[in-house]
């Protein structure tokens, strides 16, 4: 019944504005930060001042790093990525924009999308903006703390994941240009999303018909707020996920299942 709604609700609002969180890489094997109710699961991530300001944090959040990165270098687009490609080729999707920051989306052939919280792929210096990718960084920690042994714990959508070894020996990265401190191009915890990148996204919403929510439950304000813009301006919402979101009280329509199923499901109704 779901399904067969949430394609009536896709023919009634043929151009939509697809916001994404990390329930759609879960069959790629990150784990989410939440369970079916919106709590968090997991450790809080680091604060961006806490990570500017100390030493030992940052020694902390890159050990942890080194240990979780791999789990998302080396996870594949799954049907749900796969199924969101297919809409936009058959003229559906007119925009995506997703809270994660593990480039499935681009890797499964999705061909605009706007990276709210930013790219994991990328790493830049704070003091002289020299940007390098991840995966040469992954090689730096590597390399300066063989000696260490890390042992992967839970992984996270944002690369991290849960370690309980002492990092006090732990060697961060440095700039290789100016010994500065490295930050990923993701948006920490206490950070703001760059304006720009927030009106591109508002502007995406505007000439859209109807918003589509898959995988996320908006329990964080830099997605919950589309859901905000959308009521204000009369725009239905529909969202695709199996536990309870924020923005339930404003939903049109809700299909409470696994992302990859229900968009599998749709395409066909749609595309097939």
């Amino acid at each position: 019944m779901g399904d067969d709604a949430l394609a009536s609700f896709v023919r009634q609002h043929p151009r939509l504005f697809v916001l994404t969180g990390a329930g759609v890489s879960l069959a790629s094997g990150i784990p989410a930060y939440r369970d079916a109710d919106g709590r968090w699961t997991r450790a809080l991530p680091v604060h961006l001042q806490d990570f500017l300001a100390s030493e030992g944090t940052r020694r902390r959040y890159w050990m942890r790093s080194m240990a979780g990165y791999p789990l998302v270098a080396r996870a594949q687009p799954n049907p749900a990525h796969r199924a969101l490609v297919e809409l936009e080729r058959g003229g559906y999707l007119a925009s995506l924009v997703t809270q994660n920051v593990d480039g499935l989306h681009q890797r499964a052939g999705s061909a605009q999308v706007v990276e709210l919280h930013g790219s994991l792929a990328t790493v830049t210096c704070r003091s002289c903006g020299a940007v390098r990718s991840r995966a040469s960084v992954q090689a730096m920690l590597e390399r300066d703390n063989a000696g260490l042994v890390v042992p992967p714990g839970a992984g996270a959508p944002d690369g991290d994941a849960e370690v309980d070894s002492d990092a006090a020996n732990f060697r961060p990265p440095a700039c290789p240009a100016c010994d500065g401190v490295l930050k990923p191009d993701v948006v920490f915890f206490g950070e703001g999303v760059p304006a720009a990148r927030v009106e591109r996204a508002r502007a995406a919403l505007a000439a859209a018909d109807a918003m589509l929510v898959v995988g996320s439950s908006l329990m964080v304000w830099s997605g919950y707020r589309f859901c905000e813009w959308a009521q204000a301006a009369a725009k239905p919402i529909a969202a695709i996920n199996p536990g309870r979101t924020r923005a339930d009280p404003l939903l049109t329509l809700k299909v409470a299942e696994p992302c990859a199923q229900s968009l599998g499901d749709l395409v066909s109704a749609l595309c097939g």
